[in-house]
């Protein structure tokens, strides 16, 4: 594993900055406390979004990539 060992509220910041403006419920995410190399966003079976951070990227650099994913599975 990389650099980050536990996600923290900066990192749980940046992501919510990210899926308040895609208009994701925050009540629709699942965020592993711990992050993994490579970073990942999926859909559960339940519909909601599971974003795994990843630990060996910058989070600036990495939200980028996170939006990415969840954009295309929301116009998937």
């Amino acid at each position: 594993m990389g650099s980050l060992k536990i996600i923290g509220m900066n990192e749980m910041n940046g992501i919510f900055s990210v899926t308040d403006r895609l208009g994701i419920s925050r009540e629709a995410i699942v965020v592993p406390l711990g992050p993994a190399s490579p970073g990942r966003v999926r859909r559960l079976p339940s519909g909601k979004f599971e974003i795994t951070v990843d630990a060996d990227q910058p989070m600036e650099a990495w939200l980028p990539v996170m939006e990415k994913e969840l954009v295309a599975f929301l116009e998937g």
